[in-house]
C-alpha cells in the first residue's frame, strides 16, 4: 500500500488487514528497521531522505488532528482587516478554512486549495499569484508566481514545509516550491511557520526560510518520548523563535479559554529579536518584544515547560 500510494495511515492499514492499530504499529516499526518504509505520526511513508515528497492525497491523511489544532491556534493571531499571505500545504489549507470566518481580510496565495477554502467567505478578498500549476500539491510555481509577488507588502506570511530544524530553518523537497515560498517571505513583515511535531528535526533538500527570519512557530505538543522534537523546539527558542503550542487547556494566567477561541501558549523570546522594516506607507511593521522586557509568571512557566520537554 505504501509503494502504491506513497503514504498510508495506521487506521487505514488496521481496517484493511482487520487487526488493531497496536499490532499494525508494531509491524510498521519492524518494517522501518528493515529500511522498507519510514514511520510518521499516525502512518508510514516511503523512505526517501532529502528528496522524497509525498503528494497531497497522502499528506492530507497524516497527523490530521495535529494540523487542525495548529490551524485553530494560528488563526487566532489574525485580526480583522489584515492582509496576509498563505502558502501551499495541508496545514495551511486547514488555516484557510478558519480565516474564512474573519471579515475584512485580504489573503494572497499561490495555493488553489487555499483559494478554494476562501472562495465563498464573506468579506474576504482572495488574491492569487500567477504561475504554472504543480499538480502534486495544487500550487502555482515558477517565475510567473514569483514576479506577481514583487512589490507586495503584507503583515505576515503563514508557511508550511517538509521539515524544520534550528540549523537550517524551514525546508522542502521541491526546488520550485521553495523558490515561491522565499518570495512569499520577502512580502511579509512577519513569518509564521506551521509545522506539526513530526516535521521538527527533519531536514530536506531546499531551504525556504532560514531560522533568523522565522518570527513564530505554531506546532503541537510532541509526545513525551519524542526527544528529537523536544530538543529541536528548545534549539529554535534559543535562536529567538517564539513558540506557540496548540492544545493548552487554559488561557494565559490560568483563566479558562473562552468558547470558540483556541488557547495560546507562547514561549518568550530568549534574546533580542530583529525589528522588521516599515510596512506600506512607511508605517513601522510589527515589533517583537526584546529580552529586556520582564517575564510574567505565565511566560516563565512556558520557558520551563520547553526546557522540561528537552530533558524528557
Amino acid at each position: 500500500m505504501v509503494r502504491a500510494n506513497g503514504a498510508v495511515s495506521l487506521r487505514e492499514l488496521a481496517r484493511v488487514v482487520q487487526t488493531s492499530e497496536v499490532t499494525v504499529r508494531r509491524d510498521v516499526r519492524a518494517l522501518e528497521a528493515e529500511g522498507l518504509l519510514d514511520r510518521r505520526h499516525g502512518g508510514a511513508v516511503l523512505p526517501g531522505g532529502f528528496t522524497r515528497e509525498s503528494g497531497f492525497p497522502q499528506k492530507s491523511h497524516l497527523a490530521t488532528a495535529e494540523k487542525t489544532a495548529i490551524a485553530d491556534l494560528a488563526a487566532s493571531f489574525v485580526e480583522e482587516g489584515e492582509a496576509v499571505v498563505v502558502g501551499a500545504g495541508t496545514t495551511t489549507q486547514e488555516l484557510a478554512r478558519r480565516l474564512a470566518r474573519i471579515p475584512g481580510l485580504t489573503v494572497v496565495t499561490n495555493s488553489l486549495l487555499v483559494a478554494q477554502a476562501l472562495a465563498h467567505a464573506n468579506r474576504v478578498e482572495v488574491v492569487m499569484t500567477g504561475g504554472t500549476l504543480r499538480g502534486s500539491n495544487y500550487a502555482l510555481v515558477g517565475s510567473g508566481a514569483e514576479q506577481s509577488l514583487q512589490g507586495l507588502r503584507v503583515t505576515r506570511a503563514f508557511l508550511s514545509g517538509s521539515g524544520l530544524t534550528a540549523e537550517r530553518g524551514l525546508s522542502t523537497s521541491n526546488m520550485l516550491s521553495a523558490s515561491v515560498d522565499r518570495a512569499l517571505v520577502q512580502a511579509a513583515a512577519e513569518v509564521v511557520v506551521l509545522a506539526d511535531h513530526t516535521k521538527l528535526g527533519t531536514d530536506t533538500m531546499f531551504q525556504t526560510v532560514p531560522t533568523d527570519l522565522i518570527s513564530r512557530l505554531v506546532t503541537d505538543e510532541p509526545p513525551a518520548h519524542d526527544d528529537r522534537a523536544a530538543t529541536e523546539l528548545q534549539a529554535l527558542a534559543d535562536q529567538g523563535v517564539q513558540i506557540a503550542v496548540a492544545g493548552a487547556a487554559a488561557a494565559p494566567g490560568g483563566e479558562p479559554v473562552p468558547p470558540g477561541r483556541p488557547p495560546r501558549r507562547d514561549v518568550p523570546l530568549p534574546g533580542q529579536r530583529r525589528t522588521h522594516s516599515a510596512g506600506p506607507g512607511g508605517s513601522p511593521g510589527p515589533q517583537l518584544r526584546g529580552a529586556a522586557a520582564p517575564l510574567s509568571a505565565q511566560e516563565q512557566g512556558e520557558r520551563a515547560r520547553v526546557a522540561d520537554l528537552r530533558r524528557r
